[in-house]
């Protein structure tokens, strides 16, 4: 054990996650093999299977792939903690929403650093285990009955809330937020009794309009403007009620979710918000990100914020002193919708988004008439961000940034059960070509 405990403390994660001297050896958790001399220990959450002759090197491959999700289907079977889910559907939840202070949760500590350190040392392995990650869809979602599309979603449906209270159960630190913050991105439709949270370029708008023509604000949504849906006032927010019509709702309300790639859902806030004219992200975070992160530029660039490019934007992203906080549209989708505090019970995704919403709106009886709009919102001739898209973005930053962006996403590529975008490492490694 005291080689664990050495191994431990030199992950960085790890170490500052527990700190040294964390692996333990309960009646409960350890196991010693009489016939093999094999020790399977907890360390952190993780489990480990120690024998007196394994190197520290091995230990430390274990600790790296646990922590990146890659477990073998023996170690899924482990025991492990107890978990108190603590939704806020339940009683329980008086001591969250009582408090007053609210630190922003560290829920994956030191995963872009130990991303980093392990690419610089060891490039090809990173690539490997990146590879051979499990994360597809195709596994958990695959549902074989093709001739009831019903049953199908239905079955898609359950794979992606268990495969998401798995994931929280193994990797999520529970932290106590108020629960005004937690809900404050969540959209309110009484008439249906609905609970939509807002995850900005996976539909939203779209699902506002939605909203409206539900709640009877209007009776097409193809009519209601950009502006009406971000800028008129018409849907109210669950954070506008106070704590026990909150969660009168949360307990009784049908809660849903719709994400996407995070990488793509990155790419196009970019494309959107900094490569097209805009009154606010220019002056603000244009001028800000060219002001620190581009030498000697010009004056009219300092002056209007335009032109910002996405190195400098990728820049931005990853300072942990940047000159401006984060925004809704490029924030991770888990600090925005806190989906392992409260128990979605739809979760769309934007890859499959007119069939999922349609879907949804059929399980709520909403109007035969009413189907989600396959309109863009805006820039409609421009050609919505797909992987072919996002590479070529990503090309224009070094391999080990690109890797930091993918722990910045980390937690939500866990949640979602996206696949681990690999090839987007691997051009300055194989190929040896000169960052862009």
């Amino acid at each position: 054990m005291d080689k664990v405990n050495q191994v431990t403390s030199s992950v960085p994660s790890l170490k500052e996650a527990c700190g040294t001297g964390s692996a333990s050896r309960t009646a409960e958790d350890t196991r010693r093999h009489r016939s093999t001399g094999n020790i399977s220990a907890k360390c952190c959450g993780l489990w480990l299977k120690v024998t007196s002759q394994d190197s520290e090197e091995k230990i430390q491959l274990q600790i790296i792939n646990q922590e990146f999700g890659g477990y073998s289907n023996e170690e899924s079977e482990k025991p492990r903690e107890d978990w108190i889910a603590g939704k806020f559907f339940h009683k329980d939840s008086k001591a969250l929403i009582e408090s007053e202070s609210y630190q922003e949760p560290n829920l994956l500590r030191g995963t872009e650093d130990l991303l980093t350190t392990m690419f610089s040392e060891d490039p090809q392995k990173v690539l490997k285990q990146l590879k051979e990650m499990n994360f597809s869809s195709n596994k958990h979602y695959l549902n074989k009955n093709r001739n009831n599309n019903w049953k199908a979603t239905n079955a898609i449906q359950e794979r992606r809330k268990n495969f998401l209270r798995d994931i929280c159960q193994k990797h999520v630190n529970r932290t106590q937020i108020p629960l005004v913050h937690m809900v404050s991105r969540i959209y309110v439709e009484d008439k249906y009794k609905l609970l939509y949270c807002e995850v900005p370029k996976a539909g939203c708008s779209n699902w506002k309009r939605i909203l409206m023509v539900l709640g009877g604000l209007t009776k097409s949504a193809a009519n209601i403007s950009h502006n009406s849906v971000h800028y008129g006032d018409h849907l109210k927010k669950l954070d506008s009620y106070n704590t026990k019509e909150i969660l009168k709702r949360l307990k009784t309300y049908t809660k849903i979710i719709f994400v996407r790639d995070p990488m793509e859902r990155l790419v196009s806030a970019f494309r959107d918000k900094f490569e097209h004219p805009n009154v606010y992200y220019h002056p603000v975070f244009g001028k800000a990100i060219i002001k620190k992160y581009r030498p000697n530029a010009d004056k009219e660039a300092l002056k209007t914020g335009s032109g910002v490019k996405f190195k400098e934007f990728i820049q931005y992203l990853l300072d942990p002193s940047r000159p401006l906080g984060m925004d809704t549209h490029w924030e991770q989708i888990n600090k925005l919708c806190y989906p392992c505090d409260i128990d979605y019970n739809f979760i769309g995704k934007f890859e499959t988004l007119e069939k999922d919403a349609n879907y949804f709106l059929k399980l709520i009886n909403a109007p035969d008439e009413l189907l989600f709009p396959h309109f863009k919102d805006r820039h409609s001739t421009d050609k919505r961000t797909n992987s072919d898209i996002v590479r070529k973005y990503l090309a224009e930053i070094p391999a080990t940034e690109r890797l930091q962006v993918y722990g910045f996403y980390y937690l939500d590529y866990l949640m979602f059960n996206y696949s681990v975008p690999y090839e987007a490492f691997q051009s300055d490694v194989i190929h040896n070509q000169p960052y862009l």
